[in-house]
């Protein structure tokens, strides 16, 4: 199974590199729910790839305290068209955690399913097929 989670809300930067938009308050709880519900469902990862920038890294950082998983930059995920099987190949269990329209575009591709996934929101793939799709308020609802 490949997890996808898209950064949690984040600051708009004005003034700031792209690359260096932090997350908001709103941004931490989210990660924080999004790692305990995965949690919850009974997720066991064996790696997490994060985009390297500041919002996402700081995302999967949050998400995987809860998961008990290493958190390892991978530069395919900073923006732009990526094959999220290619990426996660070789790799077992792996979340993913990037942006917009970054992800809902990978989805497509494995998929031929048409998502968007919310900020701070989890999708699901595996053998070509979505398996879950879940929004930052279900995510909190099943972290309890």
């Amino acid at each position: 199974m490949i997890w996808l989670l898209r950064h949690g809300d984040a600051e708009a930067g004005e003034g700031k590199p792209d690359a260096d938009r932090e997350l908001t308050e709103k941004g931490e709880r989210q990660s924080v729910a999004a790692g305990e519900a995965l949690k919850a469902l009974g997720v066991k990862l064996d790696v997490c790839l994060t985009s390297p920038k500041v919002r996402a890294k700081r995302t999967a950082e949050l998400a995987c305290e809860a998961l008990d998983c290493a958190v390892e930059e991978e530069d395919r995920l900073k923006g732009g068209d990526f094959d999220p099987l290619e990426v996660a190949a070789g790799r077992g269990e792996v979340m993913l955690v990037g942006h917009e329209p970054d992800f809902s575009q990978a989805v497509a591709l494995a998929t031929g399913s048409r998502v968007k996934l919310k900020k701070g929101g989890v999708a699901a793939i595996d053998d070509h097929v979505l398996h879950v799709l879940l929004r930052p308020k279900d995510l909190k609802e099943i972290a309890g």
